[in-house]
């Protein structure tokens, strides 16, 4: 995709996802279960690299690291993000004269030096500029597993499509401000969404490079809803889940539920029969939609319908979920199912005693 903008830190989309868990053998069988292979072993650290299509996950197990330390506090959780860009010690310059925090990332002989910044819950942001096939971080500062497919293609998904951050009220101001002076992200979408109990709004931010999407979200002055349960479950700001692209959803879904992933089941049924009204001419089979729970949105441009179809996990890593998304020439976020996935969630909570209905 094309610069949509002005592009001064070069950015280029996704490197990896950094995630950690104070208890072992947590992450690997939720990186597995979704299709994700271990593919190569840090050479000094207790770092391994698992991948699917064009999507990075590290599992950092390394004591006394800064991972080990984030997942002390926050439980098990993607602890880390890294950024593509063209120059990463030109990105790391300008980011630190803009008033970001480095962070230092010990190294070992021969090993390269990761520029990182303080980002979302004192999480390092790592700017990443080698990532060419053979010339890789992971083909320096890690060794492949013999036998090991490189490119393993799992459930189908291909990149990381967005990633959401969950903040404290007042704070959502602050993040957009934070990617916008150092990043030049824009506000691309800005919600405001009101359940029968609670609310929250959201700010869409995206980058320059069009591929790096981080909505923000902070609970509404209604308060105890969904964004306040997981600052209270997380102990902090942080990663609330992590949108996987894919070209064929339904092909995807279907492996995912026989890996035994949770998935969120769909709104109601009166979801489904509202479609044609609601996306006039959309062409989906809707059973095929109703059978697996995918939602689906859209918009018209040009005279064009584009169409978004995505689908929910049910929290997997404390209150950590991911989402699931295809899109035919649709670039938003699903924003005609907010409301109704919002209260689908409120109602969960309903359920759980976590709202009173009184």
């Amino acid at each position: 995709m094309a610069d949509l903008f002005d592009n001064p830190m070069g950015l280029m989309g996704f490197e990896f996802v950094e995630f950690a868990s104070p208890t072992p053998n947590v992450l690997e069988p939720v990186f597995e279960q979704l299709g994700f292979t271990p593919v190569a072993r840090h050479r000094s650290k207790d770092v391994v690299l698992y991948r699917q299509g064009g999507i990075n996950f590290i599992i950092n197990r390394e004591p006394h690291s800064a991972a080990a330390y984030f997942a002390a506090e926050h439980g098990p959780s993607a602890c880390g993000l890294a950024f593509r860009v063209k120059d990463s010690h030109k990105a790391y310059a300008r980011a630190l004269e803009l008033g970001a925090q480095p962070i230092e990332i010990p190294t070992g002989p021969m090993e390269l030096r990761l520029p990182a910044i303080k980002g979302i819950g004192g999480a390092p942001l790592y700017l990443i500029d080698r990532f060419e096939e053979g010339k890789s971080i992971y083909d320096i500062d890690f060794e492949w597993l013999p036998g090991a497919d490189r490119h393993p293609a799992g459930h189908g998904l291909k990149i990381v499509d967005h990633l959401t951050h969950n903040v404290y009220r007042g704070r959502m101001s602050y993040w957009s401000a934070f990617y916008e002076k150092l990043f030049s992200f824009r506000e691309i979408r800005y919600f405001d969404i009101q359940g029968e109990y609670t609310g929250l709004t959201s700010k869409a931010m995206t980058a320059p490079d069009g591929r790096i999407r981080i909505p923000l979200n902070e609970e509404s002055k209604k308060g105890s809803g969904q964004i306040e349960e997981f600052l209270m479950q997380f102990n902090g700001e942080g990663i609330q889940h992590i949108a996987l692209l894919t070209d064929d959803l339904p092909s995807t879904i279907d492996r995912l539920a026989l890996a035994g992933v949770p998935l969120m089941t769909a709104p109601n049924e009166v979801y489904y029969e509202m479609l044609e009204e609601r996306l006039p001419g959309h062409g989906q089979p809707i059973e095929e939609l109703r059978a697996r729970g995918i939602l689906l949105d859209g918009s018209t441009a040009d005279g064009k319908r584009r169409l978004l179809l995505q689908i929910f996990s049910q929290t997997m890593l404390g209150p950590v979920f991911f989402e699931f998304i295809q899109r035919k020439g649709d670039e938003g976020f699903g924003e005609g199912n907010f409301k109704a996935l919002f209260e689908s969630i409120e109602r969960d909570q309903v359920r759980r005693g976590v709202l009173g209905t009184a």
